[in-house]
């Protein structure tokens, strides 16, 4: 469920006069996502997405949001657009919460995308990277290695309630990504979040990227690794290698991977994995049963960060390296 505050008709009819959108029709909540409220509007001019920010999404956050996916059309990149209002601000104010109106993006998400979809969302990931290269803001990651510690911090002494043992692997995990963690490859503007809900092809065609909500600077090959961990698995827990070769020859048919960048793949996919366990954890230990929010399993993602700890090669993602 993903309409966390309601709106009224009076209430919205009022907000959609600071734009040129011509007049409501209609409009209704859409129940997939998991941070803001969201709402399709159709109106006499075109149809429209209205987001309602939440408490988790810092409203100082939103200028760096809005501004690269403005960024990132005027580029080409095929993504949602904030509408400007008529006093040229890209927010405003509705039911005590910012609010934002973005232009509809045409398509739907994959429920079990194929090695051609993969390839596909690589180079589409390549081609956001190349796009922001010269986007003026910047915001740190709050989801790296600081934040994962955070939140074991809060987390991990609950953590053998899911399953046992589970306190001392993954603080052992933390342990030794800390020690690990690469800090000389290539930095930009990462999604940071390109799951499977927040690409939308139109038939066997990829058709654009949405949700730029978690999106910030950091090591650009962490974001593919992101993708690995949110393509390439099959619903058993399984690696599809062939999804893997897929979506890193489509990245690297647009931007080539440096060879520092393959050499720390495998790192980087176990970073990834984590961060996911981690704040699916967090939300499982926290989120009162009987909230509206669906808690994702965080072992689907132990699972994964197992199978990153086996790889000893990046070619066994299906990356091709130089002997």
């Amino acid at each position: 469920m993903a309409v966390y505050t309601d709106i009224s008709e009076t209430d919205l009819r009022a907000f959609l006069t600071q734009y040129a959108v011509g007049d409501l029709t209609s409009y209704k909540g859409i129940a997939e996502g998991v941070e803001n409220s969201n709402f399709l509007l159709h109106t006499t001019s075109e149809p429209l997405i209205l987001t309602l920010y939440e408490k988790r999404v810092d409203a100082g956050d939103l200028p760096f949001f809005l501004g690269l996916m403005q960024h990132l059309a005027q580029r080409g990149l095929s993504c949602p657009l904030p509408l400007p209002r008529q006093d040229g601000r890209l927010t405003g104010e509705l039911s005590g919460r910012p609010a934002a109106l973005i232009s509809f993006l045409e398509g739907m998400w994959l429920r079990k995308p194929e090695a051609q979809h993969c390839e596909q969302v690589g180079r589409a990931l390549a081609q956001m990277h190349l796009a922001a290269a010269d986007f003026p803001l910047r915001r740190e990651n709050a989801l790296s290695l600081g934040g994962w510690i955070e939140l074991w911090d809060k987390a991990g002494p609950r953590a053998n309630q899911v399953l046992d043992g589970l306190e001392e692997e993954i603080g052992s995990e933390l342990d030794y990504l800390a020690a690990h963690w690469p800090k000389h490859l290539p930095e930009g503007v990462i999604h940071a979040d390109l799951f499977q809900d927040n690409v939308f092809f139109l038939g066997e065609r990829l058709s654009g990227l949405i949700d730029f909500y978690f999106a910030c600077n950091d090591l650009l090959a962490y974001d593919v690794a992101i993708c690995l961990n949110a393509w390439c698995f099959q619903p058993d827990g399984a690696f599809n290698f062939a999804k893997g070769t897929a979506l890193l020859a489509g990245y690297q048919a647009v931007r080539p991977l440096s060879d520092a960048e393959k050499a720390a793949l495998p790192i980087l996919a176990r970073g990834s994995a984590l961060r996911f366990f981690l704040t699916r954890l967090y939300d499982w230990l926290e989120t009162p049963e009987g909230a509206l929010v669906v808690k994702k399993d965080p072992l689907e993602y132990l699972k994964k960060l197992r199978f990153h700890r086996s790889i000893n090669a990046p070619s066994e993602y299906g990356l091709e390296v130089p002997a």
